[in-house]
């Protein structure tokens, strides 16, 4: 929790923020101004104590003034050469530092930028984590995940090899994809532009989810609405016929096909207890 005084520094912050943005045209983003309070917002996303979006009561809610700080960032960083061995990068996010007293599991080929957070327990495989993204305790990432800037991934979750979740900074009122806790996603899953699966969810592997694709109840043929798997309940990907002027074609949908009891955890969905042991940091 943040003490009084944490909490009127964070007003500043955001307020300073918030006139950098509307007045970005005017000054440079080398300023010495610019430049001050934009790492300073992004030590904060780095270390976990602020975050681009949370659940309050259920609703998502976005804090644009980090998004416009991160894009705030991108304009005053310049490419940053590395090379290691035959490989080269030019780069304008520097990779995260200080993992090895973190708490947090890295194996080699993970990629985790500067700006991002993952909390002590979450296990990360090779893949690859974006600037101002959140990823809670518990969690495994695993091979091949991407894992876009500002996305918000939930304690205990599964993200099986190849998921992909989509970043989105810009617009800065955009919600990102939320992913709560306890939820696992399947093989090769794609999460996009704002979509949502709630708490104790599991989604078959190749599952497809953007803010305009059907969630559809499999056993009466409902939709439950768009981009949304809701929380304790098991979906796949289907398709859904659409007539148009050239004939039927079947448009993506998640089928909802199982309802969970809460709390209870689907085959698919249990953890590797021994993955995620860590020995205490001396």
């Amino acid at each position: 929790m943040w003490t009084p005084s944490g909490a009127t520094f964070l007003a500043n912050l955001r307020s300073e923020i918030e006139d950098l943005w509307r007045r970005q045209d005017d000054v440079p983003p080398t300023a010495r101004e610019v430049r001050a309070v934009v790492k300073e917002v992004i030590r904060l996303l780095d270390t976990g104590r602020v975050r681009v979006a949370e659940l309050v009561e259920g609703e998502v809610v976005v804090h644009e003034w980090l998004k416009s700080a991160i894009l705030l960032f991108y304009k005053m960083a310049q490419p940053i050469s590395a090379q290691v061995g035959p490989f080269e990068w030019a780069d304008k996010t520097p990779l995260k530092s200080g993992i090895a007293c973190s708490g947090v599991q890295v194996s080699p080929g993970a990629v985790i930028r500067e700006g991002s957070y993952q909390a002590p327990g979450a296990v990360v495989m090779p893949s690859h984590i974006g600037i101002g993204s959140y990823v809670d305790a518990g969690t495994l990432v695993d091979s091949w995940v991407g894992i876009g800037s500002c996305a918000q991934v939930g304690t205990n979750v599964h993200l099986s090899g190849g998921v992909g979740i989509g970043g989105m900074i810009e617009p800065p009122m955009a919600t990102p994809v939320v992913i709560e806790d306890g939820a696992f996603i399947g093989a090769r899953s794609m999460l996009y532009s704002g979509a949502r699966v709630g708490e104790g969810a599991v989604l078959g592997a190749g599952s497809l989810l953007t803010d305009t694709i059907p969630v559809i109840d499999a056993a009466t043929g409902a939709e439950l609405g768009r981009g949304q798997v809701p929380p304790w309940t098991v979906a796949v990907p289907g398709s859904r016929p659409r007539e148009f002027d050239g004939g039927t074609y079947g448009l993506p949908c998640m089928l909802v096909i199982k309802q969970l009891n809460k709390g209870e955890r689907h085959d698919k969905a249990k953890l590797n207890d021994v993955l995620r042991t860590h020995p205490t940091h001396v």
